[in-house]
């Protein structure tokens, strides 16, 4: 039976990312599954209605495309308004944000909606090409940098000039994970002598082969699901002296420090803020979380105790191209695992799929999302 993929707009503030490209919506058509989308579903991230294939439905209303979509797909999925708007049975693929407003699953699970999030997919190697997590951190952290050296007094590389030679800039990233490393690779190619540092240990060779300097601050901390665990009492005092003494030397502070589903780990403190070098510039990516920094808004850019400190929110938004073209890819190699020969199928035996599902059968299933409910489903 052909199905049809439903694209809408996104409605959240700001969010100009779109979650089928033109690319990828001829890979749909390609197995015979049909698209609806909404007029001007791409506008905001370069992408036209007019680029997209030809055989693409558009709608004129979004509510066409609620009410006609059997796969609903989303940057932000799930808007609780829509969910008495969708079909019986239909399927939600998309960033669900599976910790907050969870009432919405119940909703949506009273339904028979089936919820997928591709936050939820499982952090293994045969799923990194569904891994949105990853594709949007590379995204921050890139940006990250560039906002960063846009406001920071300082270059980032050295110039020999007739007015004498300036020094490069000394950026230290916190996080050697996606964002982290990506924020490093931008860093470096900036020309900038960069740090970073982490408190798992298999990510030292992995800062280094950057061209980064490692940060040994004396703490490690390996956790599960390639997350560090964490830390004692104990050893934040130490990281904290430690690290306290390394910020005053820095120009550029990047920290990326996050754990979904948790507020993200406080590392920097007001007075470790206070220490830096008047100019100095603190972008924290874990803004969203309450902060990687005690000083850090979430939306905000301000200026601390002579230090610019900036929370970001939706920092892949900012560049909504390649940002789409990442979200799109890793959206349709979930939607593959769904195709057989052009028959939309779950395979619930596949720990993909039924890993990131949160709702299925009239149930809200996934283990975590039912634990902060409280059982409810």
């Amino acid at each position: 039976m052909t199905k049809t993929i439903g694209l809408l707009k996104e409605s959240v503030k700001g969010e100009q990312r779109v979650a089928l490209v033109p690319e990828t919506v001829q890979k749909i058509l390609d197995v015979g599954w049909q698209v609806l989308m909404e007029q001007g579903a791409g506008d905001a991230a370069g992408f036209p209605d007019s680029t997209y294939p030809g055989m693409t439905q558009l709608a004129k209303k979004r509510e066409d495309v609620l009410q006609g979509a059997d796969v609903l797909v989303g940057v932000h999925a799930l808007v609780a308004e829509e969910i008495a708007q969708l079909r019986d049975h239909a399927v939600i693929i998309g960033m669900v944000s599976p910790y907050i407003k969870q009432q919405r699953f119940v909703d949506a699970a009273k339904r028979d909606v089936l919820v997928f999030s591709m936050e939820l997919i499982p952090r293994t190697t045969r799923a990194q090409a569904m891994d949105v997590l990853s594709s949007q951190a590379s995204v921050a952290g890139y940006k990250a940098v560039l906002l960063a050296a846009s406001e920071s007094p300082r270059f980032f590389p050295m110039l020999t000039t007739a007015a004498g030679t300036i020094r490069p800039a000394s950026v230290l990233v916190i996080g050697a994970g996606v964002a982290g490393l990506q924020a490093m690779a931008t860093a470096k190619r900036l020309g900038a002598n960069v740090t970073g540092y982490d408190v798992r240990p298999e990510t030292v060779e992995q800062v280094k082969s950057l061209g980064a300097k490692f940060l040994d601050l004396g703490v490690e901390a390996v956790g599960e699901g390639g997350y560090a665990r964490a830390l004692t009492d104990e050893e934040k005092q130490l990281q904290q002296d430690n690290l306290k003494k390394h910020l005053a030397s820095v120009d550029v502070l990047i920290t990326t420090a996050a754990v979904p589903g948790r507020p993200a780990p406080r590392i920097i403190t007001a007075e470790m803020v206070k220490q830096m070098k008047p100019g100095s510039v603190i972008v924290d990516l874990g803004a969203e979380g309450g902060g990687n920094c005690e000083p850090t808004e979430a939306g905000v850019n301000k200026v601390v105790d002579g230090v610019r400190v900036i929370g970001p929110e939706n920092l892949a938004s900012t560049v909504p191209l390649h940002a789409s073209e990442m979200y799109s890819r890793n959206v349709w190699n979930l939607l593959s695992l769904m195709n057989q020969d052009g028959e939309f199928v779950l395979n619930w035996e596949d720990d993909i799929l039924s890993g990131c599902a949160v709702t299925r059968d009239g149930v809200v299933v996934h283990p975590a999302v039912k634990e902060s409910l409280g059982g409810q489903s």
